[in-house]
């Protein structure tokens, strides 16, 4: 990244500031992220109301890792369907041919 491409902003996770440095163009979706990351926290706290926002923040994490997690899973099954798919197609066309 060089000097012109960059941004910095203070974002607010769980009420501690984080300073960021980030390309102009993303401010949007972190903007966003952070948004979405606080109302699950927020949505946390109000569910375990005996936990503290070192809990819900990590309750948040792991929402997250597993949904990333999945999607992971879900792209290696994909590659491996569209590689059987491409093969059987290959197959297919020497049967033609």
């Amino acid at each position: 990244m060089d000097d012109q491409e960059t941004k910095n902003i203070t974002v607010v996770i769980a009420g501690r500031p984080y300073p960021l440095k980030i390309k102009g163009e993303d401010e949007p979706a972190i903007r966003k992220i952070v948004k979405e990351v606080n109302e699950k926290i927020n949505k946390f706290q109000l569910t375990y109301t005996r936990k503290d926002k070192q809990d819900c923040l990590s309750m948040a994490l792991l929402t997250y890792a597993v949904d990333l997690f999945k999607l992971q899973q879900d792209a290696t099954r994909d590659s491996i369907i569209s590689a059987r798919l491409s093969q059987i197609d290959q197959l297919l066309d020497q049967m033609i041919k």
